[in-house]
């Protein structure tokens, strides 16, 4: 789903057990890339949501509105109709992401294959989307955090692991769900169209007791829209990555700052 969904950045902060597709590493590697001369890119924010605790009421009062407006409906994922979900993501991410100058456009046969290989975990009621009339204006994608079940496993996926696999994930081993991407098209933001997914997203982790945890990963500092999102939602912080980048040229690397929003990763109206 992109280029950066997966094991991006240098773990720096929070070094618990990392969900499905998250980067980890000791402590002390960042001192090995500093001391080298690489500066920090951008930033990575991963929060937390504990599902023990209420949102905010505030947060559900916007979302109910939204969920109102008969212009606007929402569908979850599903594998009868999956040509259409696949169609509808492309349509919103060309358009939410075109104008990032590092955009390069997803193609429908790499969507499926990531749709294949995460089926046998994958919640079709963990993947929304969002329509204004027919036009599809956004998306939802959250998975269950697999490696709570892996970890047993010891990098060996064999014939006997894979039956183990079977049995964790009907005893629902997996707690906890790891958000992986969230796009709206640029002329739905701002209108409440993700306090909406929320808002029937509370039923469905309401109807399955053993979901405790959402991971939120990542956001990054040049994204502050969605770190608002997450703090409005009664998130905590849980970890930090950064990307880092070494600039080859001694004279450029002496002008560069650490903690410089990267141009290629600004919105653009």
């Amino acid at each position: 789903f992109g280029e950066n969904d997966n094991f991006w950045g240098l773990l720096v902060e929070g070094f618990t057990s990392p969900a499905f597709g998250m980067q980890y590493n000791p402590p002390y590697y960042r001192g090995f890339f500093e001391s080298y001369g690489f500066s920090e890119y951008f930033e990575q924010v991963t929060n937390h949501l504990d599902l023990s605790k209420p949102f905010p009421e505030r947060f559900w009062t916007i979302a109910k509105r939204v969920v109102a407006r008969e212009q606007y409906y929402f569908r979850h994922f599903s594998w009868k109709e999956a040509e259409k979900f696949v169609a509808d993501f492309v349509n919103v991410y060309s358009d939410a992401w075109q104008f990032h100058d590092n955009f390069t456009p997803i193609t429908p046969e790499t969507l499926h294959k990531s749709l294949r290989e995460a089926k046998a975990f994958m919640d079709e009621e963990f993947i929304w989307f969002v329509y204004h009339n027919d036009d599809p204006i956004a998306f939802f994608i959250m998975f269950p955090d697999v490696n709570q079940i892996i970890k047993h496993f010891k990098g060996k996926m064999n014939f006997a692991n894979k039956l183990k696999f079977v049995y964790y994930k009907w005893r629902n081993e997996m707690t906890r769900a790891r958000v992986v991407i969230m796009g709206v098209k640029p002329r739905y933001q701002r209108l409440g169209i993700e306090s909406g997914i929320f808002y029937k997203l509370k039923d469905v982790v309401a109807r399955k007791t053993y979901l405790k945890e959402l991971e939120l990963s990542w956001v990054g500092d040049f994204n502050p829209k969605m770190r608002a999102l997450h703090e409005s939602m009664g998130a905590t912080r849980g970890k930090i990555h950064i990307t880092y980048r070494y600039i080859f040229d001694p004279a450029k690397r002496e002008e560069q700052r650490a903690g410089e929003i990267p141009v290629d990763t600004k919105y653009r109206n």
